[in-house]
């Protein structure tokens, strides 16, 4: 899969983002090594700290699927002028499973930039940090 094709299904989860406080949807895309891709959007909660992004929602819908050590790549797409910058939670949750994982970040209008996760995340506390 390209990264353009991640990218553009990041954004097509826009649709079922449940934003009705900040309005902000938030798309996500994480493609495993096999080629399956788990898709996700963000669902807020009036309980603010209770909402969950869209990146850990693919992250736990792949996770509760048996996929665990084979993520290549994630995108995440918002509609904002700026970039769609992964939130520190989903960083380190991200982080967990992926420390390598290619990040596609998404604004507005559909540019994307592409780094790793470990530029985002540097020094990050994983679990060869606790052996």
């Amino acid at each position: 899969m390209t990264d353009q094709a991640l990218v553009n299904l990041a954004f097509e989860m826009h649709r079922y983002s449940y934003v009705p406080y900040s309005h902000f949807p938030v798309g996500a895309a994480l493609l495993c090594a096999d080629g399956t891709v788990f898709t996700g959007c963000n669902v807020e909660n009036a309980a603010y700290g209770s909402t969950i992004c869209a990146e850990r929602t693919a992250l736990v819908k792949a996770v509760s699927e048996g996929h665990r050590d084979d993520f290549v790549a994630i995108a995440i797409a918002g509609q904002g002028e700026d970039f769609c910058w992964p939130c520190g939670p989903c960083r380190q949750m991200l982080f967990e499973f992926a420390p390598n994982l290619h990040v596609l970040v998404a604004r507005k209008g559909g540019d994307f930039v592409t780094l790793e996760l470990s530029d985002l995340l540097p020094h990050g506390f994983g679990p060869k940090s606790l052996e």
